[in-house]
């Protein structure tokens, strides 16, 4: 085992999940969280230090976008409202389903990321394989816990999480029996943050609006996902071994990853929700609405081309070096920020403080990456620590009931938000 540093590396990497995440807020869905997952696989290339990296991170992204925008198919809306029952029993359910949630999300990038990051020439993971065990997982999860069980976190609303559980089992089981036991502990370690940061979220949301302080609330949730998530995939990656040297990426694999990555998942985020029709319905309320839409989705049109334009040009060198990752960082969380702003009213003369706020960790961001301070000691490992593990949930379960009791006598009743009827 190798003992190293890190800390400022998994900061990084969960700000800047967390910023994209926040924005992801404006869009939702799976294509929204695809864009910030792409964000935050590409800042954990960036910060690894590893050359041969560099040249598959546009898969790594990839891996990233497809497992975090999974999670997007969840409904959890009813879910969040649990958090806010004056009794224990749903609150604690709200906080604990938030947890399975925010987990599913993470244990399907972080694993996907890993299996990225351990598939090698000489032990290549089998994808065919992998993601048709992942769907025929997903259908048996849904129809044994939703149609034959009947176990329904959130009625009436989709039950697609019981989907993501069972696709979620499925790699788990194809990483044991192919022994990839660093994939593992980064599906892990993105699972418990996932859950961690969602929940906890939800908490700080049920003070935010008992106190009613000023502020989105929402997207403090959003953020606290992304921050914890974020830093337990970068932490699971940093402290598990990988292969010492991992091959280039093929030109067709790199390219079919960054046409996704760059033009697939973007112009979906568009058409879903940039478009003149669904900027002038959202921004209704503002006058000179149909003046304000126009200008808003050239100017989208405009950046979103400028930035896929830029990242294809770099993509014709056959070498990437850590300044292209760069480069290809900051131009997707840019763009993604820009794009938060256009379709909630910035040529309209609407601005709002989060929006601002994540120009200041862009910033931040840039300045840390310059920053060699705020490390701390780690060992690679490749093995699965089940007590460990199991005693770290039952910790976090335990801290969500005291969570569950704070929330509780804080406020009084706040209308119907209970699960299970306490009458």
């Amino acid at each position: 085992m190798m003992t190293k540093k890190i800390g400022i590396q998994v900061l990084i990497v969960g700000m800047s999940l967390a910023t994209a995440w926040a924005i992801r807020g404006q869009f939702g869905h799976e294509q929204g969280a695809a864009w910030a997952g792409a964000i935050g696989g590409l800042a954990l290339v960036l910060v690894s230090g590893r050359k041969d990296w560099y040249n598959k991170m546009m898969l790594v992204a990839m891996a990233s976008a497809v497992g975090w925008g999974a999670g997007g198919m969840i409904s959890y809306g009813m879910v969040v409202g649990y958090g806010f029952a004056d009794n224990f029993v749903n609150a604690y359910y709200g906080l604990g389903m938030l947890f399975v949630i925010g987990g599913l999300f993470g244990l399907l990038g972080g694993g996907l990321v890993g299996l990225t990051l351990d598939s090698t020439k000489e032990n290549r993971v089998r994808w065919g394989a992998l993601l048709s065990e992942m769907t025929v997982g997903g259908i048996i999860s849904y129809y044994f816990l939703i149609e034959q069980i009947g176990f329904k976190m959130t009625p009436p609303r989709s039950e697609a999480w019981a989907v993501c559980f069972g696709a979620g089992l499925a790699m788990l089981w194809f990483m044991a029996r192919e022994k990839r036991n660093s994939a593992i502990r980064v599906a892990f370690y993105a699972m418990l943050g996932g859950g961690i940061g969602f929940s906890f979220g939800n908490f700080l949301h049920v003070l935010g609006n008992t106190w009613q302080i000023p502020f989105n609330m929402w997207n403090v949730m959003e953020y606290c996902i992304g921050i914890c998530g974020g830093s337990g995939m970068a932490y699971g990656v940093f402290s598990s071994k990988w292969p010492k040297e991992i091959p280039r990426a093929t030109k067709w694999e790199n390219w079919s990853a960054l046409i996704i990555v760059v033009l697939f998942i973007p112009l979906i985020v568009y058409r879903e929700s940039l478009t003149y029709a669904h900027i002038a319905r959202r921004l209704e309320n503002l006058p000179n609405i149909e003046s304000v839409a126009s200008t808003s989705t050239i100017m989208v049109l405009l950046v979103l081309l400028a930035m896929v334009i830029s990242i294809f040009w770099r993509f014709k060198k056959e070498q990437f070096s850590q300044n292209d990752v760069l480069i290809t960082f900051f131009t997707m969380l840019i763009t993604y920020t820009f794009v938060s702003y256009a379709v909630t009213g910035i040529f309209g003369g609407e601005m709002h403080l989060n929006h601002h706020l994540y120009i200041v960790n862009i910033i931040l961001i840039f300045a840390l990456l310059r920053s060699n301070n705020l490390q701390f000691n780690y060992t690679e490992m490749d093995k699965v620590d089940l007590k460990n593990w199991f005693l770290y949930l039952l910790i976090v379960l335990g801290v969500l009931a005291i969570l569950a009791l704070i929330a509780i006598s804080v406020h009084g009743d706040m209308g119907d938000r209970d699960r299970f009827p306490m009458n």
